[in-house]
Order: structure tokens, then sequence, then C-alpha cells
């Protein structure tokens, strides 16, 4: 689950970190209020206007701008308030700006050059160990920077049995080029982020650019927060913050009836138990000449209703021209699937893409006369490179 960074700052302000403050609103009236109350609390002049959505490189975009003066702040807020904001990582459609974040400008007057760093905290699954990655090039692409000056980017690993450890914060203060108070603040800011991250269940911290301001204050003018979704049964403060009108409506209406979906871009639909078969399934469509329309996990109880909710997630991507549905029966039984399937296509009506059905396990055979005596145009695969084939051959 992803914050916004509004909600990030606060996050890390509650564990410690300075943030560069800041209020969210949804409409231009409610901006200039903001505005006036951040002059007053931290005697800002100027305000940054910050478009709220899930994605990176808003600036890029025409999400960041800053305001000089109040009727600055309204016609800003006007502008980014309801645009389709389109970004590297957004869609070509973009993502509609429902709210924004009027925040305090922390650039002070008259600083030529202030430092920007970049400073993220994950999980590194290659060794099982938390790592902070950090570089001196903030503010920028840090995929540019790694791939053209990757001695700009240093990791350090964390101890599982021993956590943060005061050295490794001062080694990375050090790294940075940093010294006195400004050395001092970074080692606290980095431990309020490790708190941050730990004590939230966050499965990432991404603070592009964390700055250092000329009277060496180290503070997040940017934050990106995600909660590791399976963790969020014991952080419901935190799941209240769910913002679903940034995801994806079809993989929203999936995890509401417990279905693992995730769209891709793809034009062959995949219904699958098990999260590895499906990725071998989504391996073989792609080596067959295809591409996985989405991930589409229906568990061990894909029973009729599933598989009818199933097929109509599928369907609801006008790029699908295709469905595998590939089962194996462990503790689902083949021939309950097959029924499923059945009824589904009764249910629906005509299904428009054609459907190809690969079930092997228990009681794959009767699944196999259910499927015959249907009469329904559903070809039959025996096995996983076969029922590939089929499916390159109704694309082709």
């Amino acid at each position: 689950m992803n914050l916004h960074e509004y909600q990030a700052k606060e996050l890390m302000k509650k564990h410690g970190a300075k943030i560069q403050e800041g209020i969210m609103v949804e409409t231009a009236d409610d901006a200039v209020v903001a505005a006036k109350k951040l002059t007053e609390e931290t005697g800002t002049g100027w305000h940054v206007i910050k478009a709220q959505v899930h994605a990176g490189g808003r600036g890029k975009g025409g999400g960041v701008k800053l305001a000089k003066n109040l009727d600055e702040v309204k016609s800003i807020s006007n502008d980014i308030l309801g645009m389709q904001l389109i970004t590297p990582q957004t869609s070509a459609e973009g993502k509609l700006v429902r709210k924004i974040l009027v925040a305090q400008d922390v650039y002070y007057p008259g600083e030529v050059d202030p430092k920007e760093y970049y400073i993220s905290l994950l999980m590194d699954r290659s060794s099982g160990r938390n790592v902070f990655i950090y570089s001196t090039e903030g503010g920028m692409d840090i995929e540019t920077v790694a791939e053209e000056t990757p001695h700009l980017v240093q990791k350090e690993f964390i101890d599982p049995a021993l956590g943060l450890q005061g050295f490794q914060l001062r080694k990375i203060a050090f790294n940075l080029g940093l010294s006195g108070a400004a050395f001092k603040d970074m080692t606290k800011f980095l431990y309020s982020v490790y708190n941050s991250y730990i004590k939230s269940d966050a499965s990432m911290i991404e603070i592009n650019p964390c700055l250092k301001t000329s009277d060496n204050q180290i503070m997040a003018v940017d934050g990106k927060i995600s909660i590791d979704d399976n963790a969020l049964y014991r952080q419901k403060d935190l799941a209240e913050m769910r913002d679903l009108l940034e995801e994806d409506p079809t993989e929203v209406e999936a995890d509401k009836v417990g279905l693992n979906y995730v769209k891709l871009d793809g034009n062959v639909g995949c219904m699958v138990n098990g999260a590895g078969l499906a990725m071998a399934t989504m391996d073989m469509i792609k080596l067959s000449g295809g591409e996985p329309a989405n991930f589409l996990d229906v568990g061990g109880t894909a029973n009729a209703e599933r598989v009818e909710i199933a097929f109509r997630l599928i369907l609801k991507d006008p790029n699908v021209k295709a469905i595998l549905v590939n089962i194996f029966g462990g503790i689902v039984r083949c021939d309950r699937v097959a029924q499923g399937i059945v009824d589904a296509y009764k249910s629906i009506g005509e299904i428009p893409v054609p459907i190809i059905v690969r079930l092997q396990g228990t009681n794959a055979e009767e699944a196999q006369v259910i499927i015959k005596e249907s009469g329904l145009k559903v070809e039959s695969a025996i096995i996983l490179e076969e029922a590939a084939q089929k499916v390159k051959a109704v694309l082709a």
C-alpha cells in the first residue's frame, strides 16, 4: 500500500524526522487558507504547490510549482487540481489530481546551491537484510545516476539481529561529505527514518531530495512510503490512509472478493490457482509470443462463484484477446472448476474471446468430460506447452 507524500512526511515527522511542513487541501480556496497558516507558523513567504498522486516525476509533468504570493497560490492550485498529470511513472492518460499539498518554501532566498541527497531504505531480498541506499546526487532521477555513475550510489546493510548501529549512521553521514552540525543532524534524521520504516512495517521509504539547508538542517523535502500489505492487520491507522482512488479499480474489486489480481499490459488473460503456477503460466505465454494481460491467482477455492468473478475481472480489460485457464487440482477438484467455468460462461453470456482450459490433477478426466459435453467454445489442453501453443494459434 502506497502513501501520499503528505502522509509519508507526517509519518516520518511522528518518529522525529524534520520535514518540509505542508497542509493537504482539495480546493484552491483552501489552498490560500493553508498558505496563510503556513506563513504564520513557519514564516515562509513563498509556497510550493504539489500534486498528490501515487507517481514520481511530478515536477516534470507540471505537478509541482512555486507560488510567490497568495494570488499565485490560488491560480496554480486551480491549474493543478483536476489536471491529468502525466509523468514518466504514469500511463499515457496520466492520473487525475484530486488533492494538493501546500508546502513551505525551504530553499532560503539567496541560497545559490542547496545540497540535495538521495536516501532510501528497503529490504534487499538477495541478502535478506534491510539496506540504506544513499547518494550525494539527490533531487534527480536516481535510476540515471545509478546507471551512468554507479560509484555515486552507496549501500549500508543492516544486520537483522543487531539492528541499525550508531557507527553505520556516522558512516553514511561521513560518506555524504557532511561535518559539524549537519553531520549530527543527518545521523538523527537517518535514525528517525529507520524507526519510521520498522515501526510502520514499511517495505520501502524513499526521500528524494533530502535537503541540507544553508543553516545545516537536514529535512525531507519529498517522501514516499510503501507499507507491506501483509502487515496492515496490525497497522490499522495506516490502513485507513489507503487511497483507493489512486489504485486500479479492477485490482480494488478483486481485493474485496479475495482474489490476487494485478493488471499488466498484455493481451492474454490468465486465470490460475497458485502464485508459482501463475508465474510459470505467464512465462509460457511470453515464450509462445503472447503477452500476459494480468496476474490472477484464484487460490485454492476455485468454485463457480470465484471463477465467474475472475472471468468478469479479466474481461474488463479491452486489450484481452484470449483467456488461458490453467488449474492444477490439488486441494481444489478439477471437476468443480470445470463446472464453475461452464456455469460462469452461461451466467456471463457470450464471452467474446477464445478460452483455452488446462485442468490437471484431482478429477482431471471428469473435468474434461464436463467441458466437452458443455457445448461451449472452449479448447482443452493437457500440458502447459500445448495450452500456450493454442493461445498462440488463436492470437495469430
